[in-house]
């Protein structure tokens, strides 16, 4: 299955007297990047939490953000703590004085401030949980995040998928169209030399046919395409597989784009004719929009 490297997903649930919420946004990143943000004191479980994240998603950036706030039930039991005020309210002033800095605290301030407001001793309180507890509840909460998601992903990723595929075939059909026209360079060259010798023949100089049939085998081999188109549709066949296949395939999609792109060159520098040109051009044109899709593809 195809995964694309943007999705979101969130999740929700109650612990310990507070409502805990998750959410996961994913962008484009060349390797599997992520930013937690959640409150201080539990960066105790950052790895834990980073590890569960990169079990889940191979490749992207993503940002895990997970909000504290107390529950309804659990609000009619929370204390204000005038000890930890106080304090705040003195290291404030004393910063004043000796930095000679301006400003108040506002209400806000001092009651968003750690400490201030606390549970009281009661079944809230209690339940509070040990820290292994609050370890498996964050991980179960993250993880429920995450395969959110996941679907997100998948859908996007599918989509992408069957975009592929249909620029494919189209790469195919221009695969066709170069091999059929092949073999008419030289046997259109040929006789353009032909005509053009036998123009400038004003009977002064023979006529060698040996020396024309080198002529023309070396110009055969010269401009002979049949290697690269050989390769082009053996990458065909490697991207079609990694779109049906279960692993990520972006950077092995992103690897296969540049090999077609530079078997497209080759054949352009090789070809001498006009008509293989134009297909060349509109190859490169297709192989560009593909590696623009692939970049957003686990």
């Amino acid at each position: 299955m195809s995964f694309s490297m943007t999705g979101y997903g969130q999740s929700s649930l109650q612990f310990g007297g507070y409502k805990i919420t998750f959410e996961v946004k994913s962008v484009n990143n060349r390797y599997c990047e992520v930013v937690l943000r959640m409150p201080r004191d539990w960066t105790v479980y950052e790895d834990m939490l980073r590890k569960t994240v990169q079990n889940h998603i191979r490749r992207g950036r993503v940002d895990v953000i997970i909000n504290r706030e107390t529950a309804d039930e659990a609000a009619a039991l929370q204390e204000l703590n005038r000890h930890a005020v106080k304090s705040y309210l003195e290291s404030a002033e004393a910063l004043k004085k000796e930095f000679g800095l301006a400003g108040e605290l506002t209400l806000r301030d001092i009651l968003s401030m750690p400490g201030v407001m606390e549970l009281k001793e009661g079944p809230a309180a209690l339940s509070a949980g040990t820290p292994e507890e609050w370890a498996g509840m964050l991980e179960r909460g993250l993880t429920e995040s995450l395969e959110s998601l996941l679907q997100m992903r998948a859908r996007e990723g599918s989509y992408l998928a069957a975009d592929l595929s249909r620029r494919l075939v189209h790469l195919e059909e221009l695969h066709a169209a170069m091999a059929a026209l092949a073999p008419a360079v030289v046997s259109e060259y040929r006789d353009k030399l032909r005509q053009r010798l036998s123009e400038l023949n004003d009977g002064t100089f023979p006529f060698e046919e040996h020396k024309f049939g080198m002529e023309i085998a070396i110009f055969a081999d010269r401009c002979n395409i049949d290697e690269e188109l050989t390769r082009l549709y053996s990458h065909f066949e490697q991207c079609r597989a990694l779109l049906d296949g279960s692993e990520p395939a972006g950077r092995k999609l992103d690897f296969l784009i540049q090999e077609m792109n530079r078997e497209t060159n080759t054949i352009g520098s090789k070809c001498n004719h006009l008509n293989l040109v134009n297909l060349t051009l509109e190859m490169k044109a297709e192989l560009e929009k593909i590696r623009e899709q692939a970049a957003n593809m686990e």
